[in-house]
């Protein structure tokens, strides 16, 4: 019997031993992915447009792989159109935010925790980033900028931002 148990420590050692240099890979940092509504017919409250249609189909292409865990939209058809395909694909519901609420919305996202798309506005993405610690960079056109995407990931109670493009018209 301590023949046993000693043979059994001795592989407990050797497998442990070999884990020793394999860095943990626990789950991915919880992050906020922020995008303003794809392209927009005119009017009031309007749809989207062709071709922002199109985008909304590129930004599901676009973060193939991310596990969202939830999506926030305003009440707008252009921001809840732009949200709907990926919603469809990952079968999430579309929940809504009060844009007048920017900061209470932000610490809302910091509690919740995993992995949210939020879809604004030209002037609203731009403030959410700044309540989620990140960097907004320039102002957004209103006429012509709907590529950005902001991924903000909090890591140890830090956030780290970037600012990538998507879709056609987007800098290559």
């Amino acid at each position: 019997m301590l023949r046993l148990c000693m043979i059994w420590l001795m592989c407990a050692g050797c497998v442990l031993a070999g884990c020793a240099g394999v860095p943990f890979a626990g789950p991915a940092p919880d992050a906020v992915y922020i995008v303003r509504h794809a392209e927009k017919e005119p009017g009031h409250d309007p749809d989207l447009s062709p071709a922002g249609r199109k985008r909304a189909a590129v930004l599901v292409d676009r973060l193939e792989g991310v596990q969202l865990t939830a999506i926030y939209t305003t009440q707008t058809k252009r921001a809840r159109q732009t949200a709907a395909p990926i919603a469809q694909k990952l079968n999430l519901p579309i929940l809504h935010y009060d844009s007048a609420q920017l900061s209470a919305f932000a610490e809302q996202l910091r509690a919740r925790g995993g992995r949210a798309l939020v879809v604004g506005h030209s002037n609203t993405v731009p403030k959410l980033v700044g309540y989620l610690g990140g960097e907004a960079g320039s102002a957004i056109d209103e006429a012509s900028e709907y590529d950005r995407l902001y991924v903000i990931t909090f890591d140890a109670g830090e956030s780290i931002s970037e600012l990538q493009r998507y879709g056609q018209g987007a800098p290559k």
